[in-house]
């Protein structure tokens, strides 16, 4: 299998593209006006606790006041108090209870050690200070959902502050290279720390692991400091850009090449590349072409398919993806079929190719939350459990959590897949100002029928001998056609005459009427 990895730069965005044997199986968008979060560490204050739903809202300096479960309070945050404390130890003991009375009294200044903030699960109250890290973007009106048990990500391995556990990625297979590793990391691991080896360690040398591990205790030693410097809400840690993030977690071995576009990212990656695993960095090509780097490689009409709300399937069939405040909706549909005793069997074969590419196109799209599938209906209990253990299969594939249940006599699957970040869907596309999302503008014989009740109000209410109409063009249109134009009809009805101003800015789905004396706008006073 050929894996590559693709990134086109421009002045707006990057875009990065993972293919194997040419197929698109990843792709990230770096924006730079949706800023990678997830990873971020935020110095917060408890802003409200509710018990009823056991979650408290953290203060970090955002929008909307981050989300924060008591599932994802660690439960060894006592240690963590040390981080706060006052390094000082030439204080008695009434000196400290003195200056912690003055604490209470005035509010600590920037560059005043911060006491130890309370990080009980089920004590924290409002106004205490915490450290927390974002595990996953916001949505819509939410704020970021957060956890109070830190891991910093490296090239190798996780550094998990505070916790003595050492955990190997389960894609390391082989028993001897776990055991070599998790004793290599035992030898190096500071105190009072625990660590995640990554598949990327996987035949890593004890100083190319240890190189990685000094970077990751280098940066929790400046948060530490970082945090008694600053005064909550603050910023304490910025995690890598996704580009970059995407060559730390998944430049692997198994890549073959990485191709990019712009020089200046190609220096910035080489250079990282050459830092953390310097046997890799000559795999890392700067692309000279003269087409586009994503035509080059076919990713620009992979992208089209991955944006299209339907999504063709080899045998003549095709798959739609719906998205509702609740859930994603997915309808398989069948192609055509050769006879009806050979229905089975072709629902079967569409089916197989529709949880294919639904597990593919769900990682693409990065679709999170609760998603229900509809497949073609089968008869044979046999073939709806090859449709399940077949979606079991590819969703090894993806890297995010799934729970999967088994289908139902109705051909039904209902499934949930973790949500980290934005899918692509919301990443790339914003709602459409005419439909607000809905995917439907009003008919113009309704908006019409608006127009004419509203100058029933105005004929009513006072008399005029001249109204404006401002249109969008469309309905304007709509308005002048036929032998006798709807406009002659109103003008004949309430016998008053009517100017139309068509307006390409002016909401398709809206129309104003004006006083065409004073030009004052009659639409919201009547």
């Amino acid at each position: 299998m050929n894996k590559e990895i693709i990134i086109n730069s421009s002045a707006s965005q990057n875009r990065v593209a993972i293919t194997e044997d040419s197929k698109l199986v990843d792709f990230f968008v770096d924006h730079p006006e949706k800023q990678k979060m997830v990873g971020d560490i935020y110095f917060g204050k408890v802003a409200r606790v509710l018990p009823g739903i056991r979650a408290a809202f953290i203060d970090i300096g955002l929008k909307h006041d981050a989300f924060l479960h008591f599932s994802d309070i660690d439960e060894r945050l006592n240690e963590l108090q040390t981080i706060f404390e006052d390094d000082s130890d030439d204080e008695d003991d009434s000196s400290r209870n003195q200056q912690d009375s003055q604490n209470q009294q005035q509010p600590q200044s920037q560059n005043q050690s911060h006491q130890p903030p309370h990080r009980s699960s089920y004590h924290l109250k409002k106004g205490e200070e915490i450290l927390v890290q974002i595990i996953k973007v916001p949505v819509k009106d939410k704020g970021v959902r957060v956890t109070s048990a830190i891991s910093l990500p490296g090239r190798f391995c996780v550094l998990l502050p505070f916790d003595n556990k050492i955990g190997v990625s389960k894609k390391i297979s082989d028993y001897r290279e776990k055991r070599r590793l998790k004793k290599l990391a035992r030898s190096i691991l500071p105190e009072n720390c625990g660590l995640i080896i990554r598949t990327a360690a996987n035949a890593q040398t004890e100083e190319a692991l240890s190189a990685d591990l000094k970077y990751l205790i280098n940066a929790w030693e400046e948060i530490q400091e970082s945090v008694k410097l600053k005064s909550p809400p603050a910023l304490v840690y910025k995690d890598l850009s996704t580009t970059t993030s995407v060559i730390r977690d998944l430049f692997t071995k198994d890549v073959s090449k990485v191709f990019i576009d712009s020089k200046k990212l190609y220096k910035e990656i080489r250079s990282y590349v050459k830092f953390v695993q310097p046997e890799l960095s000559e795999k890392i090509e700067y692309y000279k072409g003269k087409q586009a780097i994503f035509e080059t490689f076919r990713i620009e009409e992979q992208i089209a398919k991955m944006m299209s709300r339907k999504v063709p399937l080899p045998s003549g069939g095709h798959i739609v993806f719906d998205h509702t405040e609740a859930m994603i909706v997915v309808d398989v549909n069948s192609g055509r079929y050769a006879a009806k005793k050979e229905q089975e069997l072709n629902s079967l074969k569409t089916d197989l190719e529709a949880a294919r590419e639904i597990a593919l196109q769900l990682k693409l799209r990065d679709i999170g939350g609760l998603i229900v599938i509809d497949f073609i209906d089968l008869e044979d209990e046999r073939n709806r459990k090859k449709i399940y253990d077949e979606l079991r299969k590819e969703f090894k594939k993806d890297r995010a959590k799934i729970a999967l249940l088994p289908m139902t006599e109705f051909g039904i699957i209902q499934m949930t897949r973790q949500r980290v970040r934005e899918n692509i869907l919301q990443s790339m596309t914003e709602v459409c100002p005419y439909c607000e999302g809905s995917g439907l503008l009003t008919k113009k014989s309704n908006l019409i029928h608006e127009i004419d009740e509203w100058f029933k109000k105005i004929r009513l209410r006072k008399w005029r001998s001249s109204i404006t109409l401002k249109v969008h063009p469309s309905l304007g249109k709509s308005l002048k056609e036929g032998k006798i134009s709807m406009l002659t009809k109103l003008q004949f009805k309430y016998r008053f005459r009517i100017k139309l101003i068509e307006d390409e800015q002016l909401n398709p789905q809206t129309f104003q009427i004006l006083s065409t004396k004073t030009g004052e706008d009659l639409t919201e006073e009547i």
